[in-house]
C-alpha cells in the first residue's frame, strides 16, 4: 500500500483511535487531479489539502470540498473519483518495525519526546556549541493538562566567540502531519555539531553566525499525528471539539490576519482562529522572532527592508517540493520581491525543488513566512519536502535529508546578508596542495589553493535568473572578509582571464609565517555587478617542525631533546617544548618570544614589549596525585594564540587556542601527557 491514508490504516492498527473514525472535514471528497501544467499542480497543492505531489504521475491527489475541486477544475484540472483512497482495511497484524522512540512504522522520524531528548543530548555533548532554551507552553501545557507540552529551542553557536552574530531561525512541524520535517530540522544540528572540528565552512558558521531551532512548533496536534491521524492544527479543543480539533497555525500569525485563504469553520483545516496570535504556539513563535530580530521594514506594505539586513526565518513544511517567499497573501511581489526570488532560486538549486512566490490559486493570509518579512523585515521562506506528508523513510533517507541539508547549510551561510550575498559567484570544490588540508605542511612551503566559482547555480524552474561573469576572486586567512582586520590575498583565473560565467581559480599561499596548527582559508568571488558571493572555507594544516636530533639523548631518558631558542622554553630537564604563537584579527600572526626568567617547570612569552609578558605556561608534575603531567596557562591579551607543548620522549603534543579578539581564558589541563608518568 503506498497511499498516505493507506499509511494511515497500517499506523493506527497500534492505536485506539483509528483514522477512518474522524469525519472528512466539511463533507469533503478525495480525487485524483490531472494536470498538463505542473505549475498549476504545485499552485494546487499550495492552496488545497492535497495528500499526494508525485507529480511525475501526471496527477495530485487532493481532498477538498465541491469549492476546493471546483477551484481546481478552473485552473485548468481534470478531476477522476478516488473513492478507494479512503476505503482501507485496517491490517491484523500490528507493524514489526517499529524502533523505541520513533512513530510506529516509521524508524526514521522520531516522536516529540525522542526529539526533545535528542536535543538534550546535543546540549549537554556540545555544552560550548549548543543551548537547549525553553521558549513557552503549547495549548494543553497552558490549560494545565498532563499532556501538554513546553515548547524549546536549540540555540547552536560556539558561546566562546563573541560579539553580535547573524541569525537564522528555523521552525519545524507546525503542522502536526508533516513527518519528514522535524526530523530534518533536527538532523540539521546533528550534522552542525558532528561536523564541527571537521568541517571548515560549519566551523566558520557556528564560530561567527548562528542558528535557532524550533524542532516541535505543534507538539500536542504532533502527538495526534504520531497516532496515524492526518492532524494538521493545533490540538485546541474549544474549536470542533468532535472531530478535527484546533487552529491553523499558519492561518493564525498577526500579519494580515483574517484575510482571504482561511476559514471562519472551526472544522475546517484552514480554521485561521478567533484572532490574530490567538493560539500560544503562534505567540511562543511571534515572542521568539521579536526577541532575535528587531523591525528592519517600514509599516507601509510597500517598504522594503534594507538590502543589508540580516537574518533568515525558514518555516519547514511537506509536501510539494516547493520553495516559497512572500508575499502569499497578495498576487504582487514583496518589496524586497527580488533578491528574495534570487536567494529562493539559490535555496531551490540544492534540492532541485520548484522556486515561487508563496500565493497559489488563491491567497493564504496570516501565514509564517509573511509574518516574518512583513512585521521583521527578515528573508524568510517557506519548504515544502517531499510528496507526501507521511513520506516513507526510505524517501527521506535517500534524497529528502542530504539535499536539504545542502540548502539549508547555505541559507545558513548568507544570513548575515541574505538580500544581497545571493545574488553572487559561489566558490566550491575548494583544495589545496600537498596534503595541506589533511597532514599538513611545514610552514614555508608555498601551498596552491584551486577553487572554482560559479555565478549559475540558480533552479530555473520557475523563469530564469540572470547571471553575469565572475570578476575576482580573492582569500584570508584565519580572518573572514568581515572581519574588523583582515587580509585580502587575490585569486587568479587559471585560464588567464576572468571572463566567463564560471571560472577555475588559483592562488599560493604562503605558509612561511604561520604558526605551526589548523588555520582557516576563507574563500569568495565577485561578478561583474560588483556581487560578492557567499564565503566558502577550508582547513590549511601547518605541520610541526621536527626538533633536532642531539647525540646525548638516548633513547628512553628521562629528560627530553628540547633545544631553548629565542622562541621556545624547555621545561623539565629538556623534555617539553613550549611554544607560543600568537594571531591578530587582521590576520597577521608571528611567533612569541620566550622571556629569560623561566624555571624548571614554568616559562613566560611576550609579543611586542620585553618587558610586558603576555602568556605564563607552567608543565607541573601530577603523577602522584593522578598519573599526569599538567598544563596551567594564563595570559593578559586579548590578542589571539596557539599555545603548543610537546613531550619529546613521546612525541606527544597539546595544543592551547584563543581566537583574536576573545580574552583569554585561563588553561587548566590536569589530564595532559599521562606517558610522563610511566617508567622509561
Amino acid at each position: 500500500m503506498t497511499r498516505i491514508l493507506a499509511v494511515s490504516a497500517v499506523l493506527a492498527a497500534t492505536v485506539a483511535l483509528p483514522a477512518q473514525e474522524l469525519e472528512q472535514p466539511g463533507g469533503t471528497r478525495v480525487v485524483r487531479a490531472y494536470f498538463d501544467d505542473p505549475l498549476v499542480a504545485a499552485r494546487a497543492v499550495m492552496s488545497l489539502d492535497a495528500l499526494e505531489s508525485e507529480y511525475e504521475k501526471g496527477y495530485i491527489v487532493l481532498r477538498g470540498t465541491e469549492e476546493d475541486i471546483e477551484t481546481a477544475r478552473q485552473a485548468g484540472m481534470r478531476i477522476v473519483e478516488d473513492d478507494d483512497y479512503v476505503s482501507v482495511d485496517l491490517p491484523s497484524e500490528e507493524p514489526t518495525d517499529v524502533v523505541e522512540g520513533t512513530i510506529p512504522g516509521f524508524p526514521c522520524y522520531r516522536t516529540v519526546e525522542e526529539t526533545y531528548a535528542s536535543a538534550r543530548a546535543i546540549a549537554h555533548a556540545h555544552p560550548k556549541l549548543a543551548t537547549w532554551k525553553w521558549a513557552g507552553e503549547s495549548w494543553k501545557k497552558r490549560q494545565g493538562s498532563a499532556d501538554g507540552y513546553a515548547m524549546y529551542v536549540l540555540r547552536l553557536t560556539n558561546s566562546e566567540t563573541t560579539g553580535r552574530k547573524p541569525a537564522l531561525f528555523i521552525t519545524a512541524a507546525l503542522h502536526a502531519r508533516e513527518y519528514t520535517t522535524a526530523e530534518l530540522a533536527l538532523r540539521f544540528a546533528e550534522h552542525l555539531v558532528d561536523s564541527y572540528q571537521t568541517d571548515a565552512d560549519v566551523r566558520w558558521l557556528l564560530d561567527h553566525q548562528e542558528v535557532h531551532i524550533m524542532l516541535q512548533a505543534n507538539p500536542d496536534g504532533r502527538k495526534r499525528a504520531e497516532e496515524g491521524l492526518l492532524w494538521r492544527k493545533n490540538h485546541n479543543t474549544r474549536h470542533c471539539a468532535h472531530s478535527w480539533a484546533g487552529v491553523d497555525l499558519n492561518r493564525n500569525f498577526d500579519f494580515k490576519w483574517g484575510e482571504a485563504g482561511s476559514s471562519t469553520d472551526e472544522c475546517s483545516f484552514v480554521y485561521r482562529g478567533r484572532s490574530a496570535a490567538s493560539e500560544p504556539e503562534t505567540q511562543v513563535i511571534q515572542n521568539y522572532m521579536a526577541r532575535l530580530f528587531h523591525d528592519a521594514r517600514g509599516p507601509g506594505d510597500g517598504d522594503a527592508a534594507s538590502s543589508g539586513t540580516s537574518g533568515v526565518v525558514l518555516d519547514i513544511h511537506s509536501h510539494g517540493r516547493l520553495i516559497l517567499w512572500p508575499w502569499g497573501h497578495v498576487h504582487h511581489p514583496a518589496p524586497n520581491g527580488r533578491a528574495l526570488q534570487t536567494l529562493g532560486r539559490k535555496l531551490a538549486y540544492f534540492n532541485g525543488y520548484r522556486p515561487l512566490q508563496a500565493i497559489g490559486l488563491y491567497p493564504a493570509s496570516g501565514t509564517t513566512e509573511d509574518y516574518g518579512y512583513g512585521v521583521l523585515g527578515r528573508a524568510s521562506f517557506t519548504y515544502e519536502l517531499g510528496t507526501t506528508f507521511f513520506q516513507d523513510c526510505g524517501r527521506f533517507e535517500s534524497s529528502i535529508l542530504d539535499d536539504n541539508l545542502e540548502s539549508l547549510l547555505y541559507a545558513f551561510k548568507v544570513a548575515r546578508t541574505p538580500y544581497r550575498t545571493p545574488a553572487g559567484p559561489d566558490a566550491r570544490d575548494l583544495s589545496l596542495s600537498d596534503d595541506a588540508s589533511t597532514t599538513g605542511v611545514v610552514a614555508g612551503t608555498a601551498v596552491t589553493l584551486s577553487a572554482t566559482f560559479d555565478d549559475t547555480r540558480y533552479e530555473n524552474g520557475n523563469g530564469f535568473e540572470p547571471t553575469q561573469n565572475v570578476a575576482e576572486g580573492e582569500y584570508y586567512v584565519d580572518a573572514p572578509p568581515w572581519a574588523w582586520r583582515r587580509t585580502a590575498h587575490a585569486m587568479h583565473a587559471s585560464d588567464g582571464a576572468f571572463d566567463s560565467r564560471t571560472e577555475s581559480a588559483t592562488a599560493t599561499i604562503d605558509t612561511t609565517d604561520l604558526a605551526a596548527g589548523r588555520h582557516t582559508v576563507f574563500v569568495r568571488a565577485r561578478d561583474t555587478d560588483g556581487n560578492w558571493g557567499a564565503v566558502s572555507a577550508i582547513f590549511l594544516q601547518v605541520a610541526a617542525a621536527e626538533p633536532p636530533p642531539t647525540d646525548d639523548d638516548p633513547e628512553g631518558a628521562e629528560g627530553g631533546s628540547c633545544v631553548g631558542d629565542e622562541n621556545s622554553v624547555c621545561l623539565h630537564d629538556a623534555r617539553y617544548d613550549v611554544r607560543v604563537t600568537w594571531l591578530a584579527e587582521n590576520g597577521r600572526t608571528g611567533a612569541a618570544r620566550a622571556a629569560r626568567s623561566a624555571t624548571q617547570d614554568s616559562g613566560l612569552f611576550w609579543f611586542f614589549d620585553p618587558d610586558n609578558w603576555e602568556v605564563l605556561v607552567k608543565v607541573l608534575d601530577g603523577c602522584s596525585l593522578n598519573d599526569h603531567v599538567w598544563v596551567y596557562g594564563a595570559s593578559t591579551t586579548d590578542l589571539g594564540y596557539i599555545i603548543r607543548v610537546t613531550d619529546t620522549v613521546t612525541g606527544v603534543e597539546k595544543e592551547y587556542r584563543n581566537e583574536p579578539g576573545v580574552p583569554a581564558p585561563a588553561i587548566t589541563d590536569a589530564t595532559a601527557f599521562p606517558d610522563a608518568c610511566r617508567p622509561p
